[in-house]
């Protein structure tokens, strides 16, 4: 990170969480692609439900104070190791084959002016393997894939300009590529995961 010109070097693990206010930008920017491709999903929480909602204000009150407690979940060795083991998650090449054309599918959208990079073809695999050891399995499905593609590459679309008036998003884009890009037959990447054990 640098800061007035002077480096600092950050230890891993070191990540940029940033919040966006939809609402209204004034004294602030919108990113532009560029920047916006280096985050690795973008997810949003709208509002609690009514019963969530109780749970914050139940909580303020049995604290007694404004300021919340932050329990640490994981150290830092922890949240490495955990990292190092996403790469054993396995990746079979249809599933593999799948992400790549998911992620091709965005550049070719009437929809498009722009759709995503080779970063979100990374991201997605990183979340698809995420999900898996998430599921307790060591190998990714398309279910995966499709579970997270929304928020690994709906914001790093831009959108033809001409398509505003239809409130299309990057969202919707997505999801239409879901529905276009044929999914792997479970045959295949069963046989491809079998050939993997075997060699094993």
């Amino acid at each position: 990170m640098t800061i007035e010109g002077v480096t600092h070097v950050l230890e891993p693990p070191f990540l940029v969480l940033a919040t966006q206010n939809p609402i209204e930008y004034e004294g602030t920017y919108p990113l532009p692609e560029a920047q916006l491709d280096r985050f690795l999903l973008r997810i949003g929480f709208g509002y609690p439900t009514q019963e969530q909602e109780w749970k914050v204000l139940s909580d303020r009150l049995d604290r007694k104070v404004d300021e919340v407690e932050l329990r640490p979940i994981v150290d830092r060795a922890e949240l490495r190791a955990l990292q190092a083991a996403m790469e054993t998650v396995h990746v079979g090449e249809p599933v593999g084959r799948y992400i790549v054309s998911i992620v091709a599918a965005t550049r070719e959208s009437a929809s498009a002016a722009v759709g995503a990079s080779p970063r979100g073809s990374l991201a997605l695999l990183k979340l698809s393997r995420c999900r898996a050891a998430l599921a307790g399995r060591d190998f990714v499905t398309p279910d995966d894939v499709k579970a997270v593609a929304v928020p690994a590459l709906a914001h790093r679309m831009m959108l033809r300009p001409e398509l505003w008036v239809q409130r299309l998003s990057g969202e919707d884009v997505v999801r239409a590529v879901l529905e276009a890009v044929p999914t792997p037959r479970a045959d295949e990447a069963e046989a491809d995961d079998a050939a993997v054990v075997a060699e094993a």
